[in-house]
């Protein structure tokens, strides 16, 4: 597989296969989301869009970075959301990063959202599809995150490499810039556990595949990327 590591900012050209990686939150929020039940994700181009959205769905969940605001329901943490029961409910996501950069490539004729809790389900459906060359879209600090490019070279070795040991991978983003600003509270709207939950990997059993329906670019958890189903999606 011929893989290619950019920054939002670096993306010169449509790809066609992307792997948008938000490790600390983004994609790891949207994972639990999945896991608490949610049906679908809509990736918001602005907070404005977010509350309009929200607005003329009340019953959908909005979240977003930061500390909570108002016409927010939440706030973009792994650790708070997992309290949340969203059985059936849609969800809207407005981020810095992770948000941003599946926007980036909305026209890409596959992408993957992705994080260390999803990684393996993510590698399986880049073998389902027999990808032959992938961009992975490094969203955190102008392309630089090192959680995020860490996890990002990790799905791109095992997806070659099946016997690829996750250990020097989730040290780097141990130790990134991220998770010291999460644990240390420099950022807020943070769960003393975001870090810890952003790090488990392989948490969840499915892919997140990101695809425009109608002017909205909405996230799903992918079925087909269950171990054992190798059904196309």
């Amino acid at each position: 597989m011929d893989a290619h590591f950019l920054g939002i900012t670096e993306l010169v050209e449509t790809p066609s296969v992307a792997v948008v990686v938000d490790v600390m939150r983004a994609f790891t929020v949207a994972a639990w989301a999945f896991g608490q039940g949610a049906e679908k994700i809509v990736l918001a181009e602005s907070l404005d869009d977010a509350l309009a959205l929200k607005a003329r769905h009340p019953d959908w969940v909005a979240l977003k970075d930061g500390p909570p605001a108002p016409g927010f329901d939440t706030v973009n943490s792994p650790g708070m959301l997992r309290s949340m029961d969203l059985g059936g409910r849609t969800v809207v996501q407005k981020t810095t990063a992770g948000t941003v950069g599946a926007l980036a490539v909305k026209d890409a004729s596959l992408v993957l959202c992705a994080s260390f809790v999803v990684a393996e389900a993510t590698v399986r459906l880049l073998r389902t599809r027999k990808s032959d060359g992938v961009t992975f879209v490094v969203t955190g600090e102008g392309g630089q995150a090192d959680e995020d490019l860490a996890c990002a070279q990790y799905i791109a070795r095992r997806a070659t490499e099946a016997g690829t040991d996750a250990a020097e991978f989730l040290r780097r983003a141990a130790e990134s810039r991220a998770a010291a600003e999460l644990t240390q509270g420099v950022r807020q709207g943070v769960h003393p556990d975001d870090v810890a939950l952003c790090l488990e990997l392989d948490r969840f059993p499915f892919a997140m595949v990101a695809a425009l329906e109608g002017s909205l670019m909405v996230l799903r958890p992918d079925l087909a990327s269950y171990p054992g189903d190798d059904t196309s999606i």
